[in-house]
């Protein structure tokens, strides 16, 4: 699991990198009237604000526990994370395109191209900065294996959209600079609105993907890791001839995990040795997996 600070952290250098790149790409598609990066300043925009919200994201889901939230508040961030995909989706994907197109109908040329290149230069610097930031984090943390498996497995969000955000500003900065090159040499403006086009499909299929992600952690998705294994030799070794009868496992935060499971009684026959027992397994539970917030155990004699 990741500690909390370490996402936090990540985020703010993301959004210190994006401020001054979103700055710079504005200034230069001012001056240069290129399509393409006003495109990647949009997106770059649209980042910032992201950030601003996973910020709020993840203050709000460290509340306590509350009477009409009692498992905590460990969602919000989930909630935030969906937030910034539909924006990502529409301020920055949907500009994108909106405005590739409406550069195809027009036949501007670009002005002093290459100060539209040295600007996209220095955002891939910037942005492979933050990325890299981000990338070390999520190595740290990642027990999954590849970067794809992490992508569909993870339930930190708030760490998930950063690494997307970075991924697909990185591409979409090498885009950006090949659409202006090609523009530059040939003369031909449809290649920097084509850049726009490209760096919107590219916003709208990643704002998708990570859409479909949050959505699932939003509606309930089980842990990663499989607790029952677990669950089962702390029984065995607790509860003589006992067994899991059942067990449900929910993220319910970031880093936080409810788990219920029925516990059949075996050979003991006793209320209140078999309630010791199933306290000695609900602390040695915790104590293997931090992650496991809250526990509800209940004995069942059918297994």
């Amino acid at each position: 699991m990741s500690a909390p600070g370490g996402s936090t952290r990540v985020i703010i250098i993301a959004l210190f990198a994006n401020v001054g790149i979103a700055l710079s790409k504005l200034a230069g598609a001012m001056y240069t009237g290129s399509a393409a990066l006003l495109a990647e300043a949009i997106h770059s925009f649209v980042d910032c604000g992201n950030q601003v919200l996973l910020l709020v994201g993840v203050k709000a889901a460290r509340r306590p526990p509350s009477p009409t939230h009692q498992l905590g508040y460990g969602r919000e961030a989930f909630f935030w994370s969906f937030i910034v995909a539909i924006m990502l989706f529409s301020l920055g994907g949907m500009f994108s395109l909106y405005e590739g197109a409406g550069k195809l109908s027009g036949h501007e040329p670009m002005e002093a191209p290459f100060v539209a290149l040295g600007i996209l230069a220095v955002g891939i610097v910037l942005e492979t900065i933050s990325f890299r930031a981000c990338l070390a984090e999520v190595r740290a943390i990642n027990r999954f294996g590849g970067l794809w498996a992490w992508f569909r497995k993870t339930t930190n969000a708030d760490l998930l959209v950063i690494f997307t955000e970075d991924l697909a500003a990185l591409v979409g900065l090498v885009m950006a600079a090949a659409c202006v090159t090609l523009a530059w040499v040939t003369g031909n403006p449809v290649y920097d609105a084509a850049g726009s086009m490209l760096i919107g499909a590219l916003l709208i299929t990643v704002a998708a993907l990570l859409g479909m992600e949050i959505k699932s952690l939003l509606i309930g998705e089980a842990p990663a890791t499989d607790y029952r294994p677990a669950v089962e030799e702390l029984v065995r070794a607790h509860v003589p001839g006992g067994s899991v009868a059942a067990l449900i496992a929910l993220q319910t935060g970031g880093a936080e995990v409810m788990i219920s499971y029925k516990i059949t009684p075996g050979s003991i026959t006793d209320v209140g040795r078999l309630i010791a027992a199933i306290n000695t397994v609900e602390r040695e539970m915790k104590a293997r997996f931090p992650e496991i917030r809250w526990q509800f155990v209940e004995p069942d004699s059918e297994a």
